[in-house]
């Protein structure tokens, strides 16, 4: 890992994504709803920031987090490792940002990653989970801004063309179905919906008028905390 350290970001952080060459994503997925107020012990916001903090929410089929350099997670490194056509690519992450905060009557805990030279693609990847404390709705949002990497090997360059795009949001869809799913194991209500996209954004928690009543985590660790 003392390796990874060492590793540079592999572009420079844009001021505003959405005015530049980037893929701008933002999906969200409703998670079962709980009643209004603060997030409840056990209950599904503190069982889905544990998936987020351990990655557990990521199909293993495409993607896995191999390495982390710290029990730490506020800038720490990561190796994820994608299997891609018989083909293994190990990407260098770094965490650009934990949140944990309450804004506009949102509860929200989150972390993402920024990408190090040798990864496949450029840009930021963020996860959060958020709480509407009026309404007790509870939404996992995935926020991305990325673009292909400078790729050297022309037949990797020209795999990463064809299918690299289409993989990438096929991981962000199963991320967030995964998620519904684990969050809630009772299956104690009617269906959730899939994930819906939403306009391009680049932060701040956004008005959280997601929708409606409930396993047992770890709430985000102490050490994690920035407001």
């Amino acid at each position: 890992m003392q390796r990874l350290a060492e590793l540079p970001l592999n572009f420079d952080v844009p001021q505003n994504p959405a005015a530049a060459d980037w893929h701008i994503d933002d999906f969200r997925q409703q998670l079962r709803a709980e009643p209004p107020g603060e997030p409840l012990p056990g209950g599904t916001w503190e069982v889905a920031c544990s998936l987020v903090r351990h990655y557990e929410f990521a199909d293993p089929t495409l993607v896995q987090r191999v390495h982390h350099s710290s029990d730490t997670l506020a800038e720490s490194d990561l190796l994820l490792v994608t299997r891609f056509y018989g083909l293994t690519f190990r990407l260098p992450c770094r965490v650009g940002e934990v949140v944990d905060d309450t804004a506009s009557g949102v509860r929200r805990w989150g972390w993402n990653y920024r990408t190090l030279q040798g990864h496949l693609e450029q840009g930021q990847m963020g996860f959060s989970v958020r709480k509407d404390l009026t309404s007790g709705a509870v939404e996992f949002r995935v926020q991305a801004y990325s673009r292909a990497a400078p790729i050297a090997n022309p037949v990797v360059r020209l795999g990463f063309e064809l299918f690299g795009r289409s993989t990438q949001l096929r991981f962000i869809r199963g991320a967030c179905l995964r998620m519904a799913a684990l969050s809630d194991p009772a299956r104690n209500g009617p269906p959730l919906p899939g994930p819906s996209r939403g306009q391009p954004a680049a932060g701040g928690p956004g008005p959280a008028r997601f929708a409606p009543g409930a396993g047992r985590a770890e709430p985000p660790a102490e050490g994690s905390r920035r407001r």
